[in-house]
């Protein structure tokens, strides 16, 4: 997995809630919304290359799609897999800072 592409396409964006926001403070964890099809160490390698990070455990999670209803129309917005990764003590990953 050595190509840029590649890693570009696993991750797709970071999750920024509340609740993301407190595992960062507390637990050092990052939580991210990557590719259906990845996996953990695929996972871990490109959160390490893109973010010249150590990351110590990758957990994943298939968020299922909730069912809407507009008027007579139903449909079901689209399943997305999300990932938590705890990053070594004394690292951190800042989406904020200005270049």
């Amino acid at each position: 997995m050595s190509d840029a592409y590649t890693l570009f396409q696993v991750l797709d964006i970071p999750r920024v809630t509340e609740k993301a926001t407190m595992c960062q403070g507390d637990a050092n964890q990052m939580i991210f919304r990557v590719a259906t099809w990845a996996n953990k160490p695929q996972i871990k390698a490109a959160v390490e290359k893109l973010f010249n990070v150590q990351v110590l455990a990758v957990q994943t999670m298939n968020v299922m799609g909730k069912s809407k209803r507009v008027g007579r129309f139903q449909g079901q917005r689209n399943s997305w897999k999300k990932a938590i990764v705890r990053l070594a003590e004394g690292q951190t990953i800042d989406f904020y800072a200005k270049s």
